[in-house]
């Protein structure tokens, strides 16, 4: 390495400008750059006074004046987010126990209940028709879902073979043998478990089917009066009083994907001519160094390109306090109280400019909403997973969604992203305390957004679902393994939120929430239970000899039944509550149009190739979750990783590790049963081979080419790709523009690189005041790191190194001005490749 005409040559130069640079050495080199000839007491702090041109020659249209700054060491700082103001955000410890709140109320202790409404007596009468409507609905659906439940059992309860249950006696069992008691007792504890579990069950799918039905007439109608997107009509212009963050948390995530997203709802916003009510804020808590060089370089870009200075910010967080709600609560305490309402986006989420303008009106007409929460629609995935899954939250999910808001009104879901806050009442009463005790489910609250949601209704602050304001999208996991990766940590999320259900003061509905969160995932366990108990009394059934009388003196055997045509009757029921949402959505699509879906034929046949794929796919998820909520409760660690945004296929090796049991099971299973009777084989069928091939299927479904394919003969079709929005057009085209200038390997291009050396040294965040004690540290870190091999040097080391502007300064100085004394280094870097198109060139 020719240190000085090598790095002369890396910088984004032209040539005359090249040639003016000294090149005796790279001391010389920094000392020219430093136009304001700072004074260094060490030669190896030299790159800190240059850190300002190299900024200017790599990225001048991405600097505002003023944005480069000086530290209280005098070293340049970039100033990548606005003056802090800050406001106090506590939350209050969480009171799980009734027994001491009521021991606290014996000793008048009592605190007033938090459930407190802020609206006048005017205001909270002109609110009280939607809540008593709400109410009665809610009534509703509890007095439906039970009868039909009720019903239900009754007849689960008639097929079951054994009948004797009012012929048991314990009393009389008490002088027999032990072992004739139990075998006599076997098959009616097994009913009674199955009874049980399929009384849950039955509950469960049945709220489902009356949220889907009444989805579906008030879609079908078109008129809903309480729909909170009725309270504008969608042009009023915005109150510059009120001005809106959109805030996106990330952690590690596809940075060339995050940008492009970013940029084109942010261009989208401008096209409204409403920008200068947003502001946009990065609010990164990445441990990959790699990334966090990657992402700055991305925010220098994005800031250039769309003339985004003063209005897109970007911070990375030193110290990851309660993961993304402890981010969001950090930017409320620093720069909440400047904006009325903020957007929470999620890493892939995009939004209209349109969408993003419509729910601060929605806010503005409605100043009792603390929450907007939009119906995100899922795009932009190519493999047969994702668009099998793209295609079922399309047709289905708008159903389901205008159903939640049928029964819950203004006492709805959060779902965490693509949704407004009213950033006061946030900051006042949605602070997340940890869970008392120890143990897997206490401590920092996992799944956040429920909680805030149900702490903002208790506020007196309402919750609603804008389920018929398009322009809000995201997307899902490309495959079925990433998919179960996401829901594991939603798993013991939802369970650990569940010690909040007696919490004083929360509402009803959300106490609901909380067990409908839990029930997504223990339904799993109790299905599985449900079908081990079935299996079970199959075998007692098979293999024992039945007790015909069950008491003393007993005149009449007690005969197994079988009740075919009841049991055909249930089944057939159950189906239809199963799959007739299912059937009501594509009914609607034909009513509206199926153009946008491939036509009538093609989306009918979609629908169809979609329930054998769900079919196929239920029992896998079921083994899987059923695990999950076992693994939950024993404590085992829940990893946070970011699931994958990009289409990516599972090899065959991790497929057949992750199913395999499940493929051994299914094949014992089946074996067992054909051997016992073939009969209830026929009944277990879809089960059984659905495990024996989810191997198979988790592979095939995950590939591109069989998504591209069925994209090419228009199945699984969605109007997003039939007719794509502008905004999502143009995320696809940066998403490709990012691709091609995309940075790997950011933390030695930051170590080397004189441009990206600089933004890293002007973005570092750990800029404390001189001292020898920091100054020794320091040393013994930049040490440490050149007397190792780059790939010994662990994550956190290097973001100790990276949050420092010192010490990466020096790390650049060393290995350039002495590339011998660190030939490992040095070597290591030439044998990266830095893309191109990186960096603009003059």
């Amino acid at each position: 390495m020719n240190n000085t005409t090598e790095y002369i040559d890396a910088m984004p130069l032209t040539d005359t400008e090249k040639a003016a640079l000294p090149k005796s050495n790279i001391l010389a080199v920094h000392t020219a750059l430093d136009g304001e000839h700072h004074q260094f007491t060490r030669d190896d702090d030299t790159p800190l006074g240059s850190v300002k041109a190299r900024l200017e020659q790599a990225w001048p249209d991405s600097l505002a004046e003023g944005q480069l700054i000086k530290d209280d060491e005098g070293r340049d700082q970039l100033q990548a987010m606005p003056k802090a103001t800050r406001s106090s955000m506590f939350p209050d410890p969480w009171r799980t126990n009734p027994v001491g709140r009521f021991w606290d109320r014996l000793r008048g202790r009592e605190v007033a209940p938090r459930y407190l409404s802020r609206l006048t007596k005017e205001q909270q009468a002109s609110e009280q028709k939607w809540r008593t409507v709400g109410t009665i609905r809610r009534y509703t659906l509890l007095v439906l879902t039970l009868a039909q439940t009720v019903v239900a059992t009754w007849y689960m309860k008639t097929i079951l073979p054994y009948q004797g249950w009012a012929l048991i006696n314990p009393a009389d069992m008490t002088g027999q043998d032990l072992w004739v008691s139990f075998m006599q007792l076997l098959p009616y504890i097994l009913q009674s478990g199955i009874l049980l579990l399929f009384a849950v069950l039955f509950c469960w799918v049945s709220a489902g089917f009356w949220t889907a039905l009444m989805g579906f007439l008030q879609l079908l109608m078109g008129r809903d009066k309480y729909s909170i997107s009725a309270s504008t009509v969608g042009d009023e212009p915005l109150n510059p009083e009120h001005r809106t963050a959109l805030i996106m948390p990330i952690c590690n995530e596809d940075v060339d994907r995050v940008f492009a997203g970013l940029r084109a709802t942010w261009e989208s916003v401008k096209a409204t001519g409403n920008a200068e009510h947003f502001d946009v804020y990065i609010l990164s808590d990445s441990y990959n160094p790699d990334i966090c060089v990657a992402e700055q370089k991305a925010w220098m870009e994005l800031i250039a390109e769309v003339q985004g200075e003063g209005q897109i910010f970007y911070r990375r967080r030193r110290r990851r306090v309660k993961r993304k709600s402890g981010n969001i609560d950090d930017f409320c305490r620093r720069w909440g109280n400047q904006y009325s309402y903020m957007v929470v986006l999620d890493a892939d989420s995009v939004m209209t400019g349109e969408c993003l303008t419509g729910l601060v009106r929605l806010m503005e007409a409605n100043p009792n909403a603390g929450i907007i929460q939009s119906s995100p629609k899922a795009s932009g995935m190519d493999t047969l997973y994702a668009r099998c899954q793209q295609f079922a939250t399309r047709v289905y999910g708008p159903l389901f969604t205008a159903g939640l808001h049928f029964w819950q009104l203004g006492e709805s879901h959060y779902w965490g992203h693509n949704a407004i806050i009213r950033v006061k009442p946030f900051i006042e009463h949605c602070a997340l305390a940890p869970l008392p005790g120890e143990g897997s489910f206490a401590g920092s609250i996992l799944s956040h957004d429920f909680v805030e949601a149900a702490l903002m209704r208790r506020a007196g602050w309402g919750v609603w679902i804008a389920y018929d304001l398009p322009g809000s999208y995201e997307e899902l996991p490309p495959n079925l393994l990433d998919e179960l990766k996401r829901d594991r940590r939603w798993c013991h999320g939802n369970l650990m939120n569940f010690r909040l259900f007696l919490v004083k003061g929360m509402h009803p509905v959300h106490r609901a929430v909380f067990l409908t969160g839990v029930m997504s995932y223990l339904s799993a366990p109790l299905w599985f239970m449900f079908l081990a108990l079935s299996t079970a009394l199959q075998v007692v059934h098979a293999l024992t000899e039945p007790q015909y009388f069950l008491q003393p003196r007993q005149l009449f055997p007690v005969w197994p039944q079988w009740r075919p045509e009841l049991a055909i009757a249930l089944f057939a029921s159950t189906m239809v509550l199963l799959f007739l949402p299912k059937l009501l959505s594509i009914i609607l699509i034909w009513c509206k149009g199926s153009k946008e879906y491939g036509g009538f034929c093609r989306v009918t046949l979609s629908l169809l190739l979609e329930v054998l794929f769900s079919v196929l796919l239920a029992p896998v998820r079921m083994l899987f979750h059923t695990v999950f909520v076992v693994s939950a409760f024993l404590g085992w660690e829940v990893v946070w990783n970011s699931p994958q945004r990009d289409d990516d296929s599972t090899p065959w090796s991790e497929a057949f590790m992750r199913h395999g049991s499940q493929l051994l099971l299914g094949l014992v299973w089946a074996v067992g049963m054909a051997w016992l009777d073939l009969r209830f084989l026929f009944w277990l069928a879809p089960i059984v081979f659905s495990l024996i091939l989810s191997p198979f299927v988790s592979v095939i479904s995950s590939r591109s080419t069989m998504g591209l394919r069925t994209k090419r003969w228009k199945l699984f079709l969605i109007p997003e790709e039939y007719s794509p929005p502008q905004v999502l057009v143009d995320t696809d085209k940066y998403l490709a523009l990012n691709r091609a200038r995309s940075l790997d390997d950011g933390f030695l291009h930051a170590v080397f690189h004189p441009s990206f050396n600089a933004l890293a040294t002007a973005m570092a965040t750990a800029r404390h005041r001189a001292s020898k004690v920091l100054e020794i540290a320091r040393d013994r870190h930049v040490e440490q790191a050149l007397n190792e091999t780059p790939e010994k040097l662990n994550r956190d080391r290097r973001l100790v190194l990276l949050s420092d502007p010192v010490t990466m300064s020096r790390l650049h100085y060393r290995v350039w001005s002495a590339p011998e004394k660190y030939s490992s280094w040095v070597s290591y870097y030439e044998a990266l490749k830095l893309n191109p198109l990186a960096l603009k060139s003059k």
